[in-house]
This record gives structure tokens, sequence and C-alpha cells, in this order.
């Protein structure tokens, strides 16, 4: 199953992905947000027979929202593939490094990527997020991917000269609108067991920029479940950000920035893609 989330311009809504399009209701009428419904496999399953039979539209009459318009929590995995370690110069982690991003920092597919006025040193990096369904407290691994409603894309929009101004990387991590979200919730069902063996990769104008494998991540998901979960409580529509592989801008000779004009798409086999135009935060104040 294929979810997401949309406004008609008042109201949100959440819709599943049919033969034709997408079939979608207002929150309102269903009684709850997407998270609301990522409780339980059940509760999930009732919702998609619930949209099976609503009426269906094109993306074209609705404008697209992040899969979790709010989530409670997006933790981010900070070095997890191996040849981004190196190329920044570290070590394989023995133990995840894990920084927050917040809810302001979120645009849906096909909305702009804001670079700050603040700096031109706007990054791009393509990820594997994971989405949490029922969640928990101390999860095993071996358990763990059951606490998984789905996954999604996302686009670790990172301005880097505040991302290194200390040793914590939130500043760089969180400007208004840098992180790319979505489109698409796919449920676990439909994909190998945590998100396993898919390419991904991201483009830039046309050009590769970053090309893996997330079997290739350090912490797979389950292991980032059970870690996460000793220190917190995880709750559904909480997002895991799982880590970037090697080539990303900051560390390529030349360096590559976004600028302006830029167009960047996050590609994951079986999931989708994540597209996004860059515009500067000056423009977007003048329009408001």
């Amino acid at each position: 199953m294929r979810f997401i989330s949309y406004t008609n311009g008042s109201e949100e809504g959440i819709a599943i992905r049919s033969e034709g399009g997408y079939r979608g209701l207002l929150v309102s009428a269903l009684g709850g947000d997407l998270p609301h419904f990522l409780r339980d496999d059940d509760a999930l399953g009732e919702l998609a027979e619930t949209l099976g039979s609503a009426p269906e539209f094109a993306l074209s009459d609705v404008r697209l929202l992040p899969p979790v318009v709010r989530p409670g929590k997006i933790l981010c995995i900070g070095l997890n593939y191996r040849d981004h370690s190196a190329e920044s110069g570290f070590e394989p982690p023995s133990y995840p490094a894990v920084f927050a991003r917040f809810a302001n920092s979120l645009v849906a597919h096909g909305e702009p990527l804001v670079r700050p006025d603040a700096s031109d040193l706007l990054d791009y990096e393509c990820e594997l997020a994971v989405i949490i369904g029922k969640g928990g407290r101390h999860l095993r691994e071996d358990e763990a991917l059951g606490a998984v409603a789905g996954y999604s894309l996302f686009n670790d929009g990172s301005v880097r000269d505040f991302q290194i101004r200390s040793d914590q990387w939130t500043m760089g991590k969180t400007f208004d609108r840098t992180g790319a979200f979505g489109p698409e919730l796919v449920t676990r069902d439909e994909l190998p067991e945590g998100a396993r063996g898919l390419r991904i990769r991201t483009v830039l104008n046309g050009q590769t920029m970053q090309e893996a494998d997330t079997a290739d991540m350090i912490f797979g998901v389950a292991r980032l479940v059970e870690i996460l979960s000793e220190a917190m409580t995880l709750d559904p529509g909480d997002v895991i950000v799982t880590g970037t592989p090697g080539g990303v801008g900051a560390l390529r000779t030349p360096q590559v920035w976004l600028r302006p004009g830029d167009e960047c798409t996050i590609e994951i086999e079986r999931i989708g893609s994540l597209t996004n135009t860059v515009v500067q935060e000056t423009s977007v104040l003048q329009q408001a």
C-alpha cells in the first residue's frame, strides 16, 4: 500500500494510490491523520479499505504534504555508510551518531527547497526514511521491524557551515524548509525486510551525484530501532532518517552546492522518487 498526505487548500486529507491515481478523504471525515492509523496493522488495513472506495483525484488537483505532516520526532543518523564515513575522514562508527530535525524543516515532493540567506553552503543527502507504526520502547532487534509502518524518501538538506560551528549538528540540519520528505509512505510489506538491497541515489540537474545500496548501511533499520528505543519511546508517525552514502557536495573536488534553480531528485528502488527545485530564501519572503 502507498499513502500520501495532501491538502485541498483548506483541509488536510489522506489518499491511497489506485490504478488511476489516488483515492482520498479529508482527515475530518476519517477521524484522524495518518499517524492515527499507523498504531497497528489492523487500523492501517481499515484505512486502506475505506480509502479504496473514496473519490479518485489527480495529484494536480491537490497540494502534496510530507507523508507525516508533523512528526513528533525526526531522528537522523550520521555517518551510516562506510564510504561517506571514509570521505568524511572518520572510521566507521561503533555506535550511531544521532541528531534531530524538526517539522519546520520539512517540505513535500514538488515544493521548493529553500537556500537560506545566512549561508550559500546548502548540500544534498539522499536517505531512506523509516516511518514508525505501533512503535514502543526497549524493542529487540529481532522484533524491531514490526514497529515500522513503512518507508519513504528524504533529502537531508544540510547547511554545512552551520553544521560544523559546534560539535552538535542540529543547527545546520533544521533550517526552515531545507529537508524534503515524501512523496509516499510505502508499507513495509511491499519491500524487502528492513528495506535492504535497494539502490539509492541523488540526481542533481540530471547528473548522478550519489549512488549506493541500502544494504551498505552500517546500522540497518532493525538495529537503529533497537538502539533508539533503548533511550526513548518511538511513537506512531516518528521518522528515522537513516544516513547518506558518499558523494555529498561538500566533500567533492570542486565542491558542489545547491543553488537557486537547481533540480534535485532522490531515488530509491521500489519506493519512488522525490524531486525539489531550489529557491533563495529572499525570494520566498518576497512572495509571502
